[in-house]
This record gives C-alpha cells, sequence and structure tokens, in this order.
C-alpha cells in the first residue's frame, strides 16, 4: 500500500536482520494464536488496527480453551468469534461498543465495561485489568529500530508497556504516524510478519437533517477555534459546513476523512491552537485508504493515547475549544444517554464527557450535544419527558451547556429545570411539542398536589 514503505526497507538493512539484531523473535500468526492459554486476559488492538486475521486463528482455538477474555476498543469487521459463543470459553470485553459485537453483547456472550475513554490506560497501569498477552498490528520499523501503532493508540501504548508478553504483527499497510505511537523493537518479544487491509470506515451519508444541524451550528464555530468531533453524518456535515473558516484546529479523538479534507483546503491549520501549535492531536485514525495514505510519515499530525488526548485538563488548555457530540435522546432536564437504548447497550461512554468538560473549562470554549428531534422512522421524539427504564445518563445535567437539533440550539447553563423544559421542547419536532408539553404541564401538577398533601 505504502511505496514510501517499501523504498525505505530496502535502503536500510532488511527487516529480518534488523529484528534479529533486537533480540526480537518471529513466530508465525497461528503460532501466535497458539500462545494463549486458558484464564488469559488478552489485548489486541482496535478500531481500524483490529487484528482480523489473529482473531480467526484463536476463533479456532474457541472449545479448547476456558475464561479467555479478549479487551478491545471498537473491533471493526466482522467477529469471528460468533454471537453465540459461550462466555466461559471465549469472550470479547469491549471498552467501546460496535457492528461487530453488539449483538454479542445483548445475547451476553460478549461482555461491555463502562469506563471514560480517559481512564481506560489507567485501568492497566493500575492493574485493575493486568494483561497477559498483547497482540497489536504495528508498521515495519525505521531505521533507529520504531515501530509506530499506526492508526490506533487509544490505550494500545498501555497495553503493551504493561502486558507479559507483547506480539506486534507488521503489516505493510500500516501507516508510520508519530507521536507517542512510537515502540522500540526492543520492547517486543515476538514479532509476526503478515499484511493485511486495514478495516475502513466509509463517509456517512449526509442528508437534509444533518445539514439543517451543520448550519445551524457553523455559526458558533469561530476563526481559531480547535475542534474535536466524532463519528456520524452530523460531524461530517459540520466538517462540510465550515468552508471559509480561518486557522481552525484540532484536538479529537478521531482523525477522519472530513479533517483531512479540512487540511487539504487551508480550513485546518493548526496555527492558533494554544497547545500542540501547528499539529492536529488525535488518538486513532479511522477512515478511508486515502486517509491512511494521508497521514503515513505525516509530521503535522501526532497520536496521543487517550489519557492525553481527552484529559479535560488538556483539553481546556486549548482556548476556543469546540466540542460536538451526538446523543441518542435527551431528557426535558438535559440529561444526556449516549450508550444504551434502555438496558440494551448501543455504543459506550467514550470520550464524550471528557470533552464536554474540557470544553467548558476552556477559554471561548463550547460544548454541544447534536442530534435529530426524532428517530428515522418519524415514530418517536429523541426529546422526551424522561430517559428510557433503564437508559444510562452519559452527560449529567450539571454539565451539559448547549444542545442542537434542526429546529434550533439552545443553552441548558444556569437555567431551572422549567426553563430547560422549555428551552428544549422549543427544539423538538413540532410532531412531539404538543405531547412534550401536555407531559410536562401535569408533571407539574402532580407536584403541586404532592406539596399541597
Amino acid at each position: 500500500m505504502f511505496s514510501s514503505i517499501n523504498t525505505e526497507l530496502e535502503h536500510s538493512t532488511s527487516s529480518l536482520q534488523m529484528l534479529n539484531s533486537y533480540g526480537v523473535e518471529q513466530i508465525s500468526i497461528e503460532d501466535a494464536a497458539g500462545m494463549i492459554r486458558s484464564g488469559d486476559n488478552v489485548y489486541v488492538g482496535g478500531n481500524a488496527a483490529s487484528p482480523q486475521t489473529f482473531l480467526t486463528f484463536l476463533a479456532k482455538r474457541k472449545n479448547e480453551l476456558r475464561n479467555v477474555s479478549v479487551f478491545h476498543m471498537l473491533l471493526m469487521g466482522n467477529d469471528p468469534f460468533g454471537e453465540n459463543t459461550e462466555r466461559d470459553h471465549l469472550r470479547h470485553v469491549s471498552f467501546f461498543v460496535g457492528n461487530a459485537v453488539r449483538k454479542a453483547i445483548q445475547f451476553h456472550s460478549a461482555d461491555y465495561i463502562p469506563v471514560f475513554l480517559s481512564e481506560i490506560p489507567s485501568l492497566f497501569y493500575k492493574d485493575i485489568i493486568p494483561i497477559d498477552i498483547v497482540y497489536v498490528m504495528v508498521s515495519p520499523p525505521n531505521e533507529e529500530g520504531y515501530v509506530s501503532l499506526g492508526v490506533d493508540c487509544t490505550a494500545s501504548k498501555a497495553a503493551t508497556e504493561r502486558g507479559k508478553v507483547v506480539i506486534a504483527q507488521i503489516n505493510q499497510n500500516m501507516p508510520f504516524v508519530y507521536g507517542e505511537a512510537l515502540i522500540p523493537l526492543s520492547k517486543l518479544n515476538y514479532i509476526v510478519e503478515h499484511s493485511e487491509s486495514l478495516c475502513e470506515l466509509e463517509k456517512p451519508e449526509i442528508g437534509e437533517i444533518e445539514q439543517k444541524i451543520a448550519q445551524i451550528i457553523s455559526p458558533l464555530i469561530e476563526d481559531g477555534s480547535t475542534l474535536q468531533l466524532g463519528i456520524g453524518g452530523i460531524p461530517n456535515a459540520i466538517m462540510s459546513a465550515l468552508d471559509g473558516k480561518k486557522d481552525l484546529g484540532v484536538h479529537t479523538e478521531m482523525f477522519s476523512d472530513g479533517l483531512m479534507e479540512m487540511i487539504q483546503k487551508g480550513v485546518i491549520t493548526n496555527n492558533k491552537k494554544t497547545v500542540h501549535h501547528g499539529l492536529s492531536i488525535a488518538t486513532f485514525i479511522l477512515g478511508s485508504k486515502a486517509l491512511y495514505e494521508f497521514v503515513h510519515h505525516n509530521k503535522r499530525i501526532k497520536l496521543l493515547p487517550s489519557d492525553a488526548t481527552n484529559n479535560p485538563f488538556l483539553i481546556s488548555q486549548n482556548d476556543k475549544m469546540i466540542s460536538i457530540n451526538s446523543a441518542i435522546e435527551v431528557d426535558l432536564s438535559g440529561q444526556v444517554c449516549s450508550d444504551s437504548i434502555g438496558t440494551q447497550i448501543y455504543s459506550g461512554f467514550g470520550g464524550q464527557l471528557d470533552f464536554v468538560r474540557g470544553a467548558s473549562a476552556s477559554k471561548g470554549g463550547k460544548a454541544i450535544i447534536a442530534l435529530p428531534s426524532m428517530t428515522k422512522n418519524g415514530k418517536y421524539s429523541r426529546i422526551v419527558p424522561t430517559l428510557k427504564q433503564g437508559a444510562g445518563v452519559v452527560t449529567t445535567r450539571a454539565d451539559i451547556r448547549y444542545i442542537a437539533t434542526e429546529y434550533g440550539i439552545v443553552s441548558l447553563m444556569g437555567k431551572t429545570l422549567r426553563q430547560r423544559a422549555e428551552a428544549l421542547i422549543s427544539i423538538s419536532h413540532p410532531n412531539f411539542r404538543n405531547e412534550l408539553e401536555e407531559w410536562f404541564r401535569i408533571s407539574n401538577q402532580s407536584h403541586q398536589s404532592k406539596e399541597e398533601l
């Protein structure tokens, strides 16, 4: 994939000679899967660096293993374990849930850990979750004897530093990305040389609703602002609506195709950033092959572990920090549910609250939750009287600042419960406003009657 990587290797000692000089033993990918023992805690890279081939080999051993936990971030691609794998043999333990393991978690054949993205590395550093085997995909080594974690630094750096045995799969398709994603060969126990395609994420379609929300939010983003944007149609629509803005910066979790395009247009320069001046900062990269080529040996893009990128104090040091995140539903008091539909886990905590708090504390910063006013089928409002039974609160009503739908944007900061309800009803879908107003009226009458008793 990367001709520059192949050129580098041709002009240096062969990768085999380099690995031997650092005393790193080479094994096959099948042998790597064979190293897993019953009772092991295994960490594998996630997001675009999800090691599909290794997991496929490991899945073949599921009946001979017991109580093996495979920890990871968002797992992409297909799940070779299967939705109905017996959990006491081989099970996923996910810090963020996506399509690959969502059904398995709902069927209770996989597990989910609710945790802020900023705190995941500490689970390894503090031995709250001890790791026996680490398996990560990396770039070919450079002449200085370093490999790069490439597109996923989220918790992989911490895992490689704390794992008892570290196995790195050298993948010719993995870009060499800078920052804290670099690992010296001397820190690796085993090397697997095997190339496979990185997982890709198609750009979501941008519909009329997403475009309206983007047009509403765009005026709040001043020249010189630093951005955090997540996954989905709304963030992509917002990026498309920022043409003409000047000197925007990036401090985010996911570096995407949309951010790449804004850099190529000259909208993002990072020249006004107050922290990491001139650099785009992220913790993982997820998108197209073109994106992976763009970040390869690009010294203006640096990956940091999530305990750095998502540290609210560090986030707040960026003046005019803008965080834009989504939600499944928001209740009339301002509570935001982003990880579950009732009791069913849908995604995860991620870094939403990390960035809400960081942006809120930033000089000139703004924390925005953006969502369509109703579900795609039009049956349900996404601004609701109360969250569904069992739904999780990701961002509390005390943390919330701005809420945006295609019908407007409101600030809840400093507002009473009554004022919040009125503000949120004003940006709800017209089909549901009467229903929301009636619920709020009856709710207030009920409270008054109880006071009289």
